[in-house]
């Protein structure tokens, strides 16, 4: 709709100042339909004729022009405007809309345009954002920081600032400390329990601006300084750290959602893979709606080849809300063994919705491998690393660059992991990993994955590593003496069928059948389990499996390397 400057300037003439406003409703309008584009022609016509309003109103009646004095309150580009319109709020809303469609640099370049006395809590939010995705961390950070000056509870402020580098202490400071009505300090660093009282007002405020993702917070999560500490632990890779104070929390807000998808979260990062499970089913027992983090649950979910929970997972997902990136993760892995090019481009659609869900990268990656594309997964891999480095985006470049024979490269990768998690047994077992690639290197791997186990018992990627490790080397007997002893206190598919295979390569076939067998009574679903077996029962039968079917053979190698990954994802 392009209005006509005559006709506009006949409604100003006739002293019908609101109906200079028709513009920006309609472009809210267009804003509610997606259609972004119309939408910011149409605001930037609303500015243009903006600036024909002094001039008309200076001729105005008074009572017609104290009308256009009154300033718009509504930032929201869903608002309706019922006085003159604010200039601020209009770029603002194009900028939404460019944002909306991808345009970061246009959105940036439009809210720049807002002098900084003039940008609300959510324009220095969207600011701040925009920052971030264009790699300007400086300016990013002081948006964030920003944020929590106007006010203490935007926890997406809290993680952000976490992930940029800020440290707890910095970004306690910032909370306000002048004093509310009754006299009294919104914030007190000597009493925690504070920080997050506010009153209806402010609780208000924070229902619109909070992101939803985190405002259910605030019906249990109490103003304790620890929430800060432990989103630092977390994005500084300090795992065990940041569990520790999330489980102190969950002591005091034993039913708060946030805390148990954060854990949740952490443990599928670090392989604790059935405590996160268990946290992910008690979250969607409290609150069956939510989307945040499901499609980390999904990957677990594959992991543990639980098709039936996964299938579920993914059918309550789209009828909650098919265009969230999360939802486009777990399709990607729900679809993953039946069309790798259809899980694929679910991936990558997840990655177009937010261009900054990790978990979309990771999937992409993980894709990329199993279709024997290691360069392509590296470059997924260092996507989700820029973003946020985590024990999973290293252990994919150690695999990607191990498949395309690039030791330094993973020696390299794995080296970054273990500097940037220097209490990390996995990290201790990338290294490993790397050496054992190499015959020269089994002696360092011994030696790494040795202190893997010192420095976490129950880790049994590390355990199966160094079995196969005595396998390469001759030492049949000492790999089946480890892996009995971990078979004791650890009831898993993934020993039998190492077991198993070393029971086979000894001719010890009767144990091997037995463990193979116990491998699927656990898990149905193993392939590596399902392979071996077939492999063994010809062995039994007195056939060669070798011989007729050598690719089938092979297969059932790479299986024996996906199982053990597997186990690190």
């Amino acid at each position: 709709m392009d209005v006509p400057k005559d006709q506009f300037s006949t409604l100003l003439d006739h002293g019908l100042y609101s109906s200079a406003q028709i513009l920006v409703l309609f472009g809210d309008s267009l804003f509610r339909e997606r259609e972004y584009r119309r939408a910011i022609l149409i605001y930037k016509q609303a500015l243009q004729y903006h600036k024909i309003l002094p001039k008309q109103s200076a001729a105005a009646p008074p009572t017609t022009r104290s009308s256009l004095s009154a300033s718009n309150r509504s930032s929201s580009p869903n608002s309706f405007n019922t006085s003159a319109i604010n200039e601020n709020e209009v770029k603002f809303k194009i900028a939404t809309c460019h944002s909306s469609i991808g345009e970061s640099r246009a959105a940036l370049a439009e809210m720049e345009g807002i002098p900084s006395k003039s940008r609300n809590l959510e324009m220095n939010l969207m600011m701040a954002k925009l920052y971030r995705n264009s790699r300007h961390t400086r300016a990013a950070v002081g948006c964030y920081k920003e944020c929590l000056r106007i006010s203490p509870y935007i926890i997406e402020a809290i993680i952000a600032l976490a992930e940029l580098g800020v440290s707890a202490k910095d970004i306690l400071s910032l909370f306000p400390q002048t004093p509310n009505r009754s006299g009294r300090p919104p914030f007190d660093h000597f009493d925690s329990s504070r920080w997050l009282q506010t009153s209806n007002s402010d609780y208000c405020l924070l229902l619109i601006y909070l992101d939803r993702r985190y405002h259910f917070l605030l019906s249990s999560l109490s103003s304790d300084l620890r929430y800060v500490e432990a989103q630092c632990c977390i994005a500084s890779n300090d795992y065990r750290g940041g569990l520790e104070l999330f489980s102190e929390l969950l002591q005091r807000f034993p039913n708060n959602i946030h805390i148990l998808l954060e854990m949740a979260k952490v443990k599928a990062i670090i392989g604790k893979n059935d405590e996160a499970i268990l946290d992910f089913e008690k979250v969607r027992s409290i609150d069956p709606y939510v989307v945040t983090y499901m499609d980390e649950y999904a990957m677990l979910l594959k992991l543990k080849s639980d098709l039936s929970k996964l299938n579920k997972l993914v059918h309550d997902l789209l009828n909650i809300d098919p265009t969230k990136p999360e939802v486009f993760v777990a399709l990607s892995v729900l679809w993953e063994k039946k069309d790798e090019r259809g899980a694929l481009s679910y991936a990558e659609k997840s990655i177009r919705i937010d261009e900054r869900h990790v978990a979309g990268y990771i999937m992409k990656g993980n894709l990329f491998l199993s279709m024997n594309r290691p360069e392509a997964a590296v470059i997924a891999y260092r996507g989700a690393q820029e973003l946020r480095p985590d024990l999973r985006s290293y252990q994919g470049l150690v695999r990607s660059y191990l498949a395309l024979s690039k030791i330094k490269e993973a020696l390299y990768a794995a080296r970054e992991a273990m500097k940037a998690m220097p209490q990390s047994a996995k990290a201790l077992k990338l290294v490993g990993d790397v050496h054992a690639s190499s015959t020269s290197g089994r002696e360092k791997a011994k030696k790494f994955y040795e202190s893997a186990l010192r420095l976490e018992p129950g880790f049994l990627g590390a355990a199966l590593a160094l079995a196969e490790l005595h396998v390469m080397e001759g030492r049949n007997g000492d790999a089946v003496s480890l892996l009995e002893r971990y078979l004791k206190d650890w009831a898993d598919d993934s020993l039998h069928v190492k077991l198993a295979q070393v029971f086979a390569a000894t001719n010890m076939l009767q144990d091997a059948l037995s463990h193979y067998q116990a491998a699927l009574r656990m898990n149905p679903q193993n392939e590596s389990a399902k392979k071996g077996l077939e492999r063994l029962e010809k062995q039994m039968k007195g056939v060669d499996p070798d011989a007729p079917e050598e690719d089938e053979d092979n297969e059932v190698d790479d299986g024996d390397g996906d199982q053990e990954e597997a186990e690190l994802l």
